[in-house]
């Protein structure tokens, strides 16, 4: 392997193979797997990560895309000796065209940062959740990223009007240049969103922007039971449009408050919560108290408070945005899964009649972005009980989960990628037929097989 061709396309500054650098950059937030790659790489622009690519072919070599290293489905970790391409030094905001509304970033660009500069320049960038401060825009378009403003915008691909690739061949492509319209046939684009590297590397997004959204309130709601989560989710979408509307348990709300940031929201003890956000123009917020009155009437909310400033807005946020931090000493095991809106609760109530029967005893943080049919179940290891035992556990819960969610025609990663952790289940979601034109296609981008192998299917 010609390791110092590698270190002239990028400068042997950017060429690390020390074990730290390896560790760190060959894994995401995902646990329960083992990074190993041969080395990390820092290209600064396109033209670097195409050369790679080409580098690759020739020696052989497979390569893994790093982003923010925020995801959940392993598909960010190098385990077999693959040379990770990290998108860390591609920071750059190259473009906001006000009368466009599109912004163009490098795809390591932080999310966060996208967000404020929108933000100056009077715009909103509608593509939002927990990892902001550390997810970055190529990852959130490898995997379609999802998030808590999904009920009102929509997921990732709703706002990405143009993308440059380079594809496993090592060529360069620039797919739909922001255009608003363009009917010339098959939009790669859309492949390449949701893809987790396997058909090229993603070197530049543009996405839409929108107008800054006005006067934002939070509603924040104790429900006695998951049929009432979808009775309030009926009362309040059937009058308001929402930009929010998320769901989390007790115990969630247990873990959160004990880090300390902060408080218990009510005396009571509700055994969920519900949280919605509207805009409170046109007098939105005078119909948000009728209907709140309602469900009070109704026994389908039985505690709720209004947030009066900011700041009490983003404490109620911390509720359900903390929840991955404040559980992650406990070693949970995440699942992320969609259902379509009107069969969330025959799922919640399936779902927690399985866990209650079969895994008593063992906590289960439930949280979720109902109105558009996301969940979040994350099974917490005990701390008597070894990882194997967990695991194996964990998996039983995964046969019992993935046969419903096939029964309800669901999809069992909703916004977190296949990666390694969902490949064997992708059948529950995509047809054989399906996942066999998926495998024709990374064939035709990626010859040779070296763009991220392994994940989402194997060839």
């Amino acid at each position: 392997m010609n390791t110092e061709a590698l270190s002239n396309i990028v400068g042997a500054q950017n060429y690390l193979t020390d074990e730290d650098s390896k560790k760190t950059y060959g894994k995401d937030w995902t646990k329960h797997f083992t990074p190993n790659p041969c080395g990390v790489v820092f290209p600064t622009s396109t033209e670097q990560v195409a050369e790679i690519v080409k580098w690759a072919r020739e020696n052989k070599v497979a390569l893994v895309p790093s982003g923010g290293r925020t995801g959940l489905s392993a598909a960010a970790y190098a385990t077999n000796g693959e040379l990770v391409v990290s998108m860390e030094k591609m920071n750059k905001i190259l473009d906001l065209n006000a009368i466009d509304r599109v912004i163009t970033c490098q795809s390591g660009v932080v999310t966060e940062n996208a967000q404020n500069h929108a933000k100056e320049n009077g715009f909103y960038f509608p593509v939002d959740f927990a990892a902001r401060g550390s997810s970055q825009i190529g990852g959130n378009v490898a995997t379609n990223a999802g998030g808590i403003k999904v009920i009102k915008y929509g997921m990732t691909r709703n706002w990405v009007t143009g993308l440059k690739v380079v594809t496993g061949k090592g060529e360069i492509l620039n797919l739909n240049n922001s255009l608003v319209k363009n009917a010339t046939g098959y939009d790669l684009r859309q492949l390449f969103i949701g893809s987790e590297g396997t058909l090229g590397f993603i070197t530049e997004v543009s996405f839409g922007l929108t107008r800054q959204p006005e006067d934002l309130e939070v509603l924040l709601m104790g429900v006695p039971d998951l049929k009432s989560v979808m009775e309030i989710y009926k009362l309040f979408r059937g009058k308001l449009e929402l930009s929010a509307f998320e769901m989390f348990t007790d115990l969630a709300t247990k873990y959160v408050t004990e880090m300390g940031r902060v408080n218990k929201p009510f005396t009571s003890e509700p055994p969920y919560y519900v949280l919605i956000e509207i805009e409170t123009t046109n007098g939105a917020m005078d119909i948000a108290m009728e209907l709140f009155e309602q469900a009070l009437e109704d026994g389908i909310v039985i505690d709720g408070t209004v947030s009066q400033n900011e700041k009490q807005a983003r404490d109620f946020w911390s509720l359900r945005e903390d929840i991955t931090e404040a559980t992650s000493h406990k070693l949970p095991y995440k699942n992320d899964i969609s259902v379509r809106v009107s069969k969330v609760p025959e799922f919640l109530e399936r779902m927690d009649g399985i866990l209650e029967k079969d895994y008593p005893g063992v906590e289960v943080v439930w949280f979720g972005h109902i109105g558009d049919g996301n969940l979040h179940v994350n099974i917490l290891k005990p701390d008597d009980m070894s990882s194997e035992d967990f695991m194996e556990k964990c998996h039983q819960v995964d046969k019992q989960m993935f046969a419903m969610i096939q029964d309800l025609g669901g999809s069992v990663s909703a916004e977190h990628g296949v990666g390694l952790v969902k490949k064997g289940h992708l059948d529950k979601t995509k047809s054989l037929a399906e996942i066999e034109y998926m495998r024709g296609i990374k064939r035709v981008f990626d010859p040779d097989g070296i763009m991220n192998p392994g994940k989402v299917f194997d060839l």
